[in-house]
């Protein structure tokens, strides 16, 4: 059979989820039959860049290319040069099926292959793909500028072959709640990861990065990582802190990761009497390291997609409690593989953690139960067949 061309555009390769699927997307379905082209655009500072999961790939099998002008901000010169720079790419590259991740990329990229269909594909188009990794419809912006932009990404949607969501919560949230396409355009895709390294830790692993890290054998340690915005609130993860510290345990607390808010977040330790327990560890390349000295990980975010963090530390085998936002659910299930508590309410979100912390056997019972989960729903293999089916499904012309 011929070989399928994909286009992929994703806004940036920043630290997170999106960069890793649009990336194991890239390099892996190449052996599936598709050459594909992925496009991404310039990161924030601060953001950290994933673009090393591209060395040691096969070159051979995909391209890559940068358009500087493709920025999360909103910049309608940028945008307009950003949209420009893919139209030639598509005239170049003629691809059977346009794949955009994240939301600028979404917008830029669809008017851009919209374009293309018209102008230079109109009998044979390129099938639109978009996939929302959450969206930026809750906790980002004014309820105006939300609303804003939740029309554009209607007329958008009206347009778009196939809408895929990673979570049968963020598919409800966009159908339901924000009215943006049609039930039947939607496929729910879980994310997909290699996660070997993750599930090979072992008690062995653990003492190794307690020592790599220079954290004491008998101290526990909880541990969250993620960009340090407004948006993963950090704030929370140190008055959680400051509470268990007020009840007497000892507990190291790490934070890894970086971003605009590191400073005022170092202040707000210091305020919280709290800064001889907390290690801001910048962003980390060793995970596995990081999730092996990990008893507890602890994510505060005020929304999230699928939380990558968290989905890496329960393979890893660290017991995961989070706010219940976003695709956490889909996540911790239920109780048995984790814990949840309402957004900003550090009470419940201490108990939690000093639940766990107090009874090991619970907490061991918890990390496994939880590993086990993970490692079966956000494989690898069975990301590849839905994305797999998904295209072979938009070139049949199936409904």
């Amino acid at each position: 059979m011929p070989r399928v061309r994909v286009l992929r555009v994703i806004t940036r390769l920043n630290i997170g989820g999106p960069s890793i699927q649009a990336i194991e997307l890239t390099t892996r379905l190449a052996d599936r039959g598709y050459d594909t082209l992925l496009v991404h655009g310039s990161p924030d500072a601060g953001e950290g860049d994933m673009r090393y999961l591209l060395e040691g790939r096969r070159p051979d099998r995909f391209a890559v290319r940068s358009v500087p002008f493709l920025r999360r901000r909103v910049a309608p010169i940028d945008d307009v040069r950003a949209a420009a720079a893919l139209f030639s790419l598509l005239r170049g590259f003629r691809p059977d099926v346009v794949h955009t991740h994240m939301a600028k990329a979404g917008t830029v990229g669809r008017i851009a292959a919209l374009a293309y269909n018209r102008i230079v594909r109109a009998t044979e188009r390129a099938r639109l793909v978009h996939t929302y990794h959450g969206h930026v419809h809750e906790g980002y912006f004014s309820p105006a500028k939300a609303r804003v932009f939740a029309g554009i990404e209607r007329l958008l949607a009206r347009r778009t072959d196939r809408i895929v969501a990673i979570s049968p919560r963020i598919r409800s949230e966009l159908v339901d709640q924000h009215r943006i396409g049609r039930p039947d355009q939607y496929r729910v895709v879980p994310l997909g990861f290699d996660l070997s390294a993750f599930a090979a830790i072992d008690d062995g692993a653990r003492a190794a990065g307690r020592r790599a890290l220079g954290l004491a054998a008998d101290r526990s340690v909880v541990t969250t990582v993620g960009r340090l915005t407004a948006i993963k609130q950090q704030r929370l993860f140190l008055e959680t802190a400051a509470a268990l510290t007020r009840c007497g345990r000892e507990i190291d607390f790490l934070i890894a990761g970086d971003g605009e808010l590191r400073g005022e977040l170092e202040r707000t330790a210091r305020d919280l009497g709290v800064a001889d327990r907390v290690r801001f560890l910048g962003w980390r390349r060793d995970l596995p390291t990081l999730y092996a000295a990990t008893d507890v990980f602890l994510l505060t975010s005020r929304n999230e997609g699928t939380p990558v963090a968290l989905i890496e530390a329960m393979a890893a085998g660290s017991a995961g409690v989070s706010t219940d936002v976003g695709g956490v659910r889909d996540v911790v299930t239920d109780d048995r593989v984790g814990r949840v508590a309402a957004f900003g309410d550090v009470q419940a979100i201490a108990d939690h953690v000093r639940t766990l912390i107090d009874n090991p056997a619970l907490r061991r019972g918890v990390a496994e139960a939880g590993r086990r989960h993970v490692l079966e729903q956000f494989n690898l293999d069975r990301l590849l067949d839905d994305i797999d089916d998904l295209y072979h499904s938009l070139r049949r012309g199936d409904s």
